[in-house]
């Protein structure tokens, strides 16, 4: 078969790059404030802002280079907030939407175009209740953990050590139209593998069998159908564990007897996150969490421990005065659901890891098969984001914007 080739050099695997052409860079928030881990601390922090007046406004606002109280800008797609300018913003607050803040870390943010340096409106035009967005992460040498996370809410796209990663939207419209995918990928792939390839396969795919470079990474395709059925069900098992339940799936559960419990209540201010492996113990303080599989506290990406990332978010200290000081008087319940939820997650991937690593293509489908097939190089069409506008975006001051 022209094309496929046991020994591949890391230059001819193909890049997810050329399999999922349009990216977007992370959004730039600019701000801190406008992120919280409950949504009662976002209201009480627009509240704080809108009742402050003059230089104590700005002050509370954090001016930017890009955003100021005083700068004109218009809504973001889908969102119905204020396009005054906001030193005169009065009204109440909008309602919150969830954001992959980082890699297992759904927080919430104020989805208001005035407040983000950055928001990529492009992301927010196809984010539906079809959208799955694919955050690969920043390349960490020697790093352990997944190359490719999946999240439904709309992701932030920062990975843990800092590093840019990139944000790719499965489909380019909203109604899971037009798959993100190289033009003629899937009728290659259908044709190599004697069945029907879905967007939703490749995906799977490269979750399962992505490997971080330095030049992004790099998702081998396999010669074998018999492999590639079952690397597609390895990825769509770690994806449905990655979403949560999200889009019709289940809630990941651990097997009886493996769950997480509180067995001692969490204090109302923790500051001390550690792990007792004898006891497959996770302690805050004097609360006491377990069973906590070893592999679940050990889960990183980036060179970062999840678990210790999740929890510096919500008890580090902030500086006094500013909005950021605005949190719960006492840790939330819900905060301790998400816990026992995050601990399950990564022990349920850490189980997979093994299988993940092991996944190895053999014969593979080459950049240079891609290329005679046509498939490559990606036309430039397939790296812009489609044209979706079929409705008129509030633009600055209550005007429509004009396309």
């Amino acid at each position: 078969m022209r094309g496929v080739t046991e020994d591949v050099p890391l230059d001819d695997v193909p890049l997810l790059d050329e399999l999922m052409p349009w990216s977007v860079a992370p959004l730039r928030l600019g701000r801190s404030w406008i992120v919280a881990p409950d949504v009662r601390t976002l209201r009480a922090r627009w509240d704080r802002l809108v009742r402050a007046e003059g230089t104590e406004r700005e002050e509370l606002f954090r001016p930017s280079r890009a955003r100021t109280p005083s700068s004109s800008v218009a809504a973001l797609p889908g969102q119905r907030t204020g396009t005054v300018r906001f030193v005169r913003e009065s009204g109440p607050c909008p309602e919150p939407v969830r954001l992959a803040h980082g890699p297992f870390d759904e927080q919430w943010l104020l989805p208001d175009h005035r407040l983000i340096d950055t928001a990529r409106p492009e992301l927010w035009r196809v984010a539906d209740e079809r959208q799955l967005f694919a955050v690969e992460q920043g390349y960490v040498p020697g790093a352990a953990g997944p190359a490719l996370l999946v999240t439904a809410a709309l992701p932030a796209g920062r990975s843990p050590a800092g590093r840019p990663g990139r944000i790719r939207p499965l489909f380019r419209r909203p109604g899971g139209e037009e798959p993100n995918l190289a033009p003629g990928l899937l009728p290659l792939l259908s044709e190599r593998y004697g069945r029907p390839v879905a967007p939703e396969s490749v995906l799977a795919w490269a979750v399962a069998a992505a490997r971080p470079s330095a030049a992004g990474c790099r998702v081998p395709l396999p010669a074998d159908p018999d492999l590639w059925v079952a690397g597609v069900e390895l990825g769509r098992r770690l994806t449905d564990i990655q979403l949560r339940g999200s889009r019709g799936g289940e809630r990941p559960r651990l097997p009886g007897g493996r769950r997480p419990y509180v067995r001692a209540p969490i204090p109302a201010r923790p500051t001390v996150l550690a792990y007792e492996p004898e006891e497959e113990t996770l302690t805050l303080d004097d609360g006491r969490i377990s069973p906590v599989p070893a592999e679940a506290w050990e889960f990183h990406v980036g060179g970062v421990r999840m678990l210790e990332q999740w929890f510096a978010h919500r008890t580090a200290p902030a500086e006094p005065g500013g909005l950021e000081a605005i949190g719960p008087a006492a840790w939330p319940q819900e905060w301790t659901s998400e816990l026992l939820e995050l601990i399950t997650v990564l022990a349920l991937l850490a189980q997979r890891e093994p299988e993940r690593e092991a996944l190895t293509p053999g014969a593979t489908l080459t950049r240079a098969a891609l290329r005679e097939a046509g498939v490559l190089p990606v036309p430039d069409a397939a790296r812009r984001p489609a044209s979706v506008l079929d409705h008129q975006e509030e633009g600055p001051e209550g005007q429509f914007a004009l396309l």
